[in-house]
């Protein structure tokens, strides 16, 4: 499943296209987000592949799972420099705690005006139900220091890519990126 993602109408957004491939494997539920344009973009210095707090302070790729009818999510982060995050929240933005997954397998490539951040989560210890929702978000700088929000869909003044009314894919059912 590929979806294109849009500015919020608020932010300055650079001419660039943000495509993100989400597929669910055997445990699994991979991400492809591919940045393409003639934009500089300001990126992480490579890293180790660790879980880090903060990366949505620079250029940073995010999915949120609601994994159920329920306002519970959980919110996963790739940033280009191979760190990551996922966190689980009982409600709106409230009792965020780490979510107890292993660390994905993550590969970032950059070519002429094309970056793309791949990352593959284990998600074998998760019921989802078959009203799962998702949804998927970016936020991007560029080297002049501007930041645009990217998402499925914008549903409020200002970016906010917590909003449940912003979920707004179905998750897949098995299949590959």
């Amino acid at each position: 499943m590929h979806l294109r993602l849009i500015p919020h109408p608020a932010s300055t957004a650079p001419a660039l296209t943000v495509v993100t491939a989400v597929a669910r494997g055997r445990g699994t539920l991979d991400f492809r987000w591919r940045v393409t344009g003639a934009v500089r973009l300001k990126l992480p210095a490579p890293g180790a592949a660790a879980r880090t707090d903060g990366l949505w302070r620079t250029t940073c790729f995010e999915a949120f799972l609601r994994p159920d009818a329920g306002a519970a999510y959980f919110e996963f982060n790739v940033s280009p420099s191979s760190q990551w995050a996922a966190y689980r929240f009982p409600d709106y933005r409230r009792g965020m705690t780490n979510a107890e997954i292993a660390a994905p397998a993550i590969s970032v490539a950059r070519t002429g005006r094309t970056l793309e951040v791949s990352a593959s989560f284990d998600l074998g210890a998760f019921l989802i139900s078959p009203s799962a929702r998702l949804g998927l978000a970016a936020v991007i700088e560029t080297m002049g220091g501007a930041k645009s929000y990217w998402a499925l869909a914008h549903t409020g003044d200002k970016p906010d890519f917590h909003r449940a009314d912003a979920f707004i894919a179905r998750l897949p059912f098995e299949s590959r990126v």
